[in-house]
């Protein structure tokens, strides 16, 4: 790869600082690599992501401690049953001195936004959200705000506790770029996370490495990734397997599936897939950058039925059971 070359797709400051930013997390953050890449193929791909896992897995300290690495304006907001969408947006307040309404403009605007338990609000506020993730734009009374780029949102959602909680609507998780799943640590992870929690001294600094402008360039990097036309038809065949598993050779998990994959997911299989080639270093994308995101990409737009559930049936295992049924041809 030459880094210097004017027509290289890559190069190597780029790519040297995307490493600074992964060591400079793992400064704070044991193990969780597979969290951290999603987090930046999200960032440098203009998607969102969706983090689900039990309490404690560090996924709101990874993106606090993202947010530090990065120049950018960060909020975070504690997502609860009486959150109002003004408390997201803003609204408009009256100035006594001015005798006329003006707008207060809520935490939604910045560059990353953090919504901590997104389940944990009702549907009008889970709505003021993401149809900010949409349209890029805010409207408060009749005024309509642009957002400020990049405008990156991540949330969070615990798998366990669903009493009082308000699941976001299919059409709703489908904007999300990837819904993760995160796992708990190895046992050398947790031993190494329990002595550096442990010492009291340890406040976990860490320097900014990348500023706005970096990251526009890293996304234009991105773009210029080459993905083959015989990927784009394996990505397409992947997504249509959810779809008409019956046409691909996978009668045995059609009984199971109720709705497949939206064009949203070929769209974001080719963001991310390129996002992924990025990391890894490469000028084009290979079908091993497919697969490896493919779960995170796939699981929140199959819908399965009661029989699936019955059956002890996950959309992981449809999806390992597509990926391996479908070729590329």
């Amino acid at each position: 790869m030459e880094g210097n070359s004017e027509s290289a797709v890559l190069t190597d400051q780029n790519q040297e600082k995307v490493k600074q930013v992964i060591g400079e997390v793992h400064k704070v953050i044991i193990g969780q690599e597979e969290m951290i890449t999603r987090l930046l193929i999200g960032l440098f791909t203009n998607g969102h992501i969706l983090l689900e896992g039990v309490p404690g897995l560090a996924k709101t300290l990874t993106i606090s401690t993202l947010s530090r690495v990065l120049d950018l304006d960060f909020q975070r907001l504690q997502f609860t049953p009486d959150l109002l969408p003004s408390d997201l947006i803003g609204t408009m307040i009256y100035n006594q001195k001015k005798s006329e309404f003006e707008v207060k403009k809520g935490p939604i605007f910045a560059n990353m936004v953090l919504a901590d338990e997104i389940n944990r609000s009702p549907a009008k506020v889970q709505s003021a959200l993401l149809e900010s993730m949409q349209e890029k734009q805010v409207t408060i009374g009749e005024h309509t705000f642009k957002l400020d780029r990049p405008f990156f949102v991540l949330a969070t959602q615990n798998p366990v506790e669903q009493e009082g909680t308000y699941p976001l609507p299919e059409a709703q998780v489908d904007r999300f770029m990837m819904k993760v799943f995160v796992d708990y640590p190895t046992k050398a992870e947790e031993q190494e996370i329990m002595s550096r929690m442990a010492n009291l001294s340890f406040e976990g600094d860490v320097k900014t490495v990348l500023k706005k402008d970096d990251i526009f360039s890293i996304r234009e990097e991105v773009n210029r990734i080459k993905l083959a036309e015989s990927l784009e038809k394996y990505i397409i065949d992947l997504v249509f397997a959810t779809r008409n598993p019956e046409e691909h050779g996978l009668e045995d998990i059609a009984q199971y599936i109720n709705f497949g994959a939206s064009p949203r997911a070929s769209i974001n299989l080719h963001l991310a897939s390129r996002g992924n080639a990025y990391l890894e270093g490469r000028e084009f994308v290979i079908p091993e950058d497919i697969k490896a995101i493919a779960l995170d990409v796939l699981n929140h737009r199959i819908l399965l039925n009661y029989e699936a559930e019955a059956d002890g049936v996950t959309t992981q295992m449809l999806i390992e059971r597509i990926l391996e049924k479908v070729q590329i041809k």
